[in-house]
């Protein structure tokens, strides 16, 4: 029984990781520098926020720039599939507010 939950949890992995990569060659595709830079600072953020929740047993801060890090990619995605040029630049405004949100200096 316990192994059977093992294995279910292995293929779910698994097909995480095959649309991560699915994501990744579609904006290998697309050229677009923004987007894959934002997903894999998104990547970043979460590790790190693996690393303060469970490591540092930190849990504010780290769902704040869990938050704050993640919505920076999504952003730059809505503003890619943006219905018109200022709507492009609007969202790009967004998240870049959001990446500002991250600075601490």
């Amino acid at each position: 029984m316990e192994g059977e939950g093992i294995i279910m949890k292995y293929e779910i992995l698994i097909m995480r990781l095959d649309n991560i990569n699915f994501e990744l060659d579609n904006m290998k595709e697309n050229k677009s520098i923004v987007k894959m830079k934002s997903f894999d600072f998104a990547i970043r953020i979460i590790n790190l926020y693996k690393y303060l929740s469970e490591k540092k047993k930190e849990y504010v801060i780290s769902k704040q720039l869990l938050r704050s890090g993640t919505s920076v990619g999504a952003n730059v995605r809505e503003a890619h599939n943006g219905e018109s040029e200022a709507d492009f630049i609007h969202k790009m405004a967004i998240a870049q507010k959001d990446a500002m949100n991250l600075y601490i200096g």
